[in-house]
């Protein structure tokens, strides 16, 4: 049995990760909640949530699980603080925890190159100038993207009520022929059941949140194994 421990910010589409333990033989996925005064994606209250102190809060709550490793199972919350604070947030992380950890920011940006794709398209839900912050750090971490949209939507409450068809028209709009993949950047959002209607809609890749935090877990403990997931990132 593999354990992933998350850290995931406040209520919102947490039940995706039970949708993961369904999918994925042997896998457990204990999640804490961490703390958070408002869950509006703005970047002073997105700092706040990624503070080292609130993570190491919900790290020591997650011990009673043994994690094999811990993911910070937020994307605003780590590439707000940039391709270097994020790898210094995950670092700290881990030697608190004693555990490889990682993010779900990181993750995108691992996945896209495991996928070998390079011209990105984003579909964010965030307002404006957060999701200028997600295309930032993925420029940090030499991702070109191409063409983003942004749903303008402050909180992550109201992400996580988006339904299928809300989600997949968010994709069709952000994406582009060029564009190699389709970036969706919000762990508030319900994906991990729909993935393949994403693919389809576009006919490429299509990196969800949730997606990539689950498969960055397995990534840090050599789990991944072909075609035990879904989407082409599991392919």
């Amino acid at each position: 049995m593999t354990t992933i421990g998350l850290l995931y910010p406040g209520y919102s589409a947490q039940d995706d990760y039970l949708v993961a333990e369904q999918i994925f033989a042997g896998l457990r996925l204990p999640l804490v909640h961490t703390a958070m005064d408002s869950d509006a994606h703005r970047p002073d209250e997105l700092r706040a949530w990624g503070q080292a102190s609130v993570l190491a809060e919900g790290a020591a709550e997650l011990r009673v699980h043994q994690p094999d490793a811990i993911v910070w199972a937020c994307t605003s919350g780590s590439f707000v603080f940039g391709w270097q604070g994020a790898q210094d947030q995950a670092a700290e992380l881990s030697e608190r925890c004693g555990r490889p950890a990682s993010s779900t920011s990181l993750a995108f940006a691992r996945a896209a190159a495991a996928l070998g794709v390079h011209q990105l398209a984003v579909a964010a839900s965030y307002p404006d100038d957060v999701a200028r912050l997600f295309v930032d750090f993925l420029d940090q971490a030499d991702c070109a993207v191409i063409n983003f949209g942004a749903s303008d939507i402050l909180h992550a409450s109201d992400v996580g009520r988006l339904g299928p068809d809300d989600v997949i028209s968010m994709v069709r709009a952000a994406d582009v022929p060029a564009a190699d993949a389709v970036l969706v950047p919000d762990t508030a959002m319900h994906t991990l059941g729909i993935i393949d209607d994403l693919e389809a809609a576009v006919g490429k890749p299509v990196l969800t949140a949730n997606q990539v935090t689950v498969w960055e877990g397995l990534r840090l403990v050599d789990g991944l194994r072909p075609g035990t997931g879904p989407g082409r990132l599991f392919g």
